[in-house]
């Protein structure tokens, strides 16, 4: 297709704060020679999933239900990645814009699990409702866009980190936290498993099948395997920042003041960025009494560039503090807002995106094609386009063997990015990518080699829809 317009590439809008600060720029120390060392193997395992975020629990689940022995590496001391640690407790849509849910299986016995106390959201029956009050009452709330409700529900963090451990525990999951992975174990251009730290020394974990949602496509990378790069600045989507929490707030009261009285809302923005700089509005929670910022969003900084996360979290928790003093000055419903909670973890967007065997394309969303290897199905960015196939081969590294991306870092261009990055995208390729490994493992072969008649009906079993013709199952 043609040069692609800022409307065709840009469909969630919000502030970009550009970066002010300097990037740091280190003078170059030497090097030192680190002596040859015998690692210890802490264990051995079918499938080895590295990083617990919402990628990393499904495939672990996904790939242990399938019968595998799973070992799942984390680096922090719960589950969840950004969907919990990061605070990103809004769940973008699950629905399509017809408000048909399209993306299920684990990520629909995830909501189950949670229970109508952890989650705030449109009821079942409103999904896809054009209604003009319903929308205009939604779209406050982070669940309509374009005039149609989604199925786009906050939670509570904390109730999913508890759910999340729970369906790790129950399926049988070896977990260890507390370890980051450091360098893979390559033979012969196959991935055979990982090393990682801790506070127990230098250990690895040897595996059939690895599975890479590290978030930033450490393992892949590291490997030896292609990755993309490329970003927008302009784009929200390869923005990072650190989110956090006021409580003792009163959401309906500020709700209403920006319904019913947009000139003063407006008056109230500007006001905000005059005197704070990159300015954020609140965004509903899972309870009324706590709001949540998921900015400011700031472009020009690198995932992948420890002084620059540094520098974010830093601005973020200043930021923060300004906010918290604005608020309580001037937002209704804010007088007594207080600092509940800044993330644990940084909110990185982009690092590194697979080169695959297919990728996902923006050229392709017009058509809405089926992939045949179809193992997932996401809602497109707006009404404009169909649904998206999600292929397998967006999982699996051109070249490199033994290992599956799941998450924000699989195959696909910059535009595309912007929705397979989201959680309910991630828990869709992770339970691919773990089922897709607990097969390979089974069968004794690569994972690029997985029959994928078998993979559509395991995942079909599974609850998650798929649009192609079922062939018979081979025996």
């Amino acid at each position: 297709m043609g040069t692609l317009t800022a409307e065709d590439r840009h469909f969630f809008q919000s502030d970009v704060n550009l970066r002010q600060s300097q990037r740091t720029q280190r003078a170059p120390q030497g090097h030192i020679a680190e002596a040859a060392r015998h690692t210890p193997v802490h264990t051995r395992c079918d499938v080895l999933v590295l990083g617990g975020g919402p990628s990393g629990v499904a495939a672990a689940v996904a790939a242990a239900r399938s019968g595998a022995r799973v070992v799942l590496l984390e680096r922090y001391n719960h589950l969840g990645g950004l969907s919990t640690g990061g605070l990103v407790i809004w769940i973008d849509r699950m629905s399509d814009w017809q408000g048909e849910p399209v993306i299920q299986g684990l990520a629909a016995e995830i909501m189950e699990r949670l229970g109508a106390d952890a989650v705030a959201g449109p009821p079942r029956e409103a999904w896809g409702s054009k209604d003009p009050d319903q929308a205009a009452h939604w779209a406050l709330r982070t669940a309509a866009f374009h005039g149609v409700v989604t199925h786009s529900p906050t939670i509570d963090p904390e109730r999913l980190k508890g759910v999340y451990h729970e369906m790790v525990r129950e399926a049988g999951v070896d977990l260890i936290l507390h370890a980051w992975m450091v360098a893979p174990v390559v033979e012969d251009g196959r991935v055979t498993g990982a090393i990682f730290e801790s506070k127990q020394g230098r250990r690895a974990i040897l595996a059939h099948v690895v599975v890479d949602t590290t978030g930033e496509g450490d393992l892949y990378a590291a490997a030896g395997a292609a990755y993309d790069s490329d970003i927008d600045a302009r784009e929200i989507h390869h923005c990072i920042n650190t989110s956090w929490l006021f409580a003792g707030v009163d959401m309906q009261r500020w709700l209403e003041f920006r319904a019913h009285e947009p000139e003063a809302f407006a008056a109230f923005m500007a006001r905000g960025r005059e005197t704070v700089g990159s300015f954020e509005k609140p965004l509903v929670s899972w309870r009324n009494d706590v709001a949540t910022f998921l900015g400011p969003r700031k472009a020009g900084f690198s995932a992948l560039d420890v002084d620059d996360m540094t520098q974010v979290e830093w601005e973020s928790r200043r930021s923060m503090e300004d906010h918290l003093a604005f608020y309580r000055a001037h937002a209704p419903g804010f007088e007594r807002a207080w600092i509940m909670l800044m993330a644990p973890q940084i909110g990185t967007r982009h690092g590194r995106r697979l080169v695959g065997v297919k990728r996902v394309l923006r050229g392709t969303w017009d058509a809405g094609a089926i992939e045949p290897d179809e193992i997932g199905i996401s809602p497109s960015p707006s009404p404009r386009f169909p649904n998206i196939s999600v292929p397998y081969g967006a999982l699996v590294p051109e070249t490199l063997d033994g290992v599956l991306a799941a998450g924000k870092h699989i195959a696909c261009d910059a535009n595309s990015h912007g929705f397979l990055r989201e959680i309910p995208q991630c828990w869709l390729t992770g339970q691919a990518a773990g089922t897709a490994a607990a097969l390979a493992a089974d069968h004794n072969m690569l994972p690029r080699n997985v029959d994928l008649k078998r993979l559509q009906a395991a995942l079909t079993a599974q609850g998650v829809p798929l649009r192609q013709a079922r062939a018979a199952v081979p025996a």
